[in-house]
């Protein structure tokens, strides 16, 4: 699938505080509540086999209590345990964004959504030419260190920029608005200095988790 006319004008999508997904970036998923369990019997079922990663929005005036801008993944990996439970792996497709709610009688939450204004989502893997590496090893740095976390640090060297950047978004504890501005980045350089903005302001003593997820 590499162009907006490959992918369906209809998704199923995920709700989910906090957790992000991005183009070409793989996000693990653990599936048990009845209505997602449905999700991705459907999902699997189509030829794209794609889920709708959303963030909820508690702001006034959102009623239907989602952001606009969501990333679509497709199932590339499953396993499922012996009470009936998944382990699955969305691959980033493209993000989108929500038109409007489908109203039907699946369990789990149905939108039309656009594809336009992310076709570069569609394309090769980003570059960011104005990439300081060494800049953002010494904030991670100290980032782990001032919270008593360990990392690989040769697979962080090793990383091309949009493995590295991306990664990083996804798996940082930052607040939820704090993840919808990372994905919302218009490009891989946008979305570093949201990153290293992010990071700065967290050693700086701001609001964000003391943890990363794991």
């Amino acid at each position: 699938m590499k162009k907006a006319a490959d992918l369906p004008q209809t998704l199923p999508v995920f709700p989910l505080p906090g957790a992000l997904l991005l183009p070409r970036s793989r996000l693990p998923l653990h599936i048990f509540e009845p209505r997602y369990l449905q999700m991705f019997d459907d999902a699997l079922k189509t030829g794209t086999r794609l889920i709708g990663m959303i963030q909820p929005n508690r702001m006034p005036g959102r009623q239907d209590g989602l952001h606009q801008i969501g990333c679509a993944g497709r199932i590339t990996q499953f396993s499922e345990t012996e009470d009936g439970r998944y382990l699955i792996t969305l691959t980033g497709i493209s993000r989108f964004r929500v038109v409007e709610e489908v109203k039907g009688f699946t369990p789990y939450r149905k939108c039309n959504i656009r594809w336009d204004g992310f076709e570069r989502d569609l394309g090769p893997t980003e570059q960011d030419t104005g990439f300081d590496r060494a800049h953002l090893m010494d904030l991670l740095g100290r980032y782990f260190s001032a919270r008593g976390l360990s990392t690989d640090w040769d697979t962080l060297k090793d990383a091309d920029d949009e493995l590295l950047i991306n990664s990083l978004s996804m798996l940082l504890d930052f607040d939820p608005e704090d993840k919808q501005a990372l994905l919302e980045a218009p490009s891989l350089t946008t979305r570093r200095e949201t990153l290293v903005t992010l990071i700065e302001f967290a050693l700086r003593g701001g609001s964000s988790s003391e943890e990363m997820l794991q």
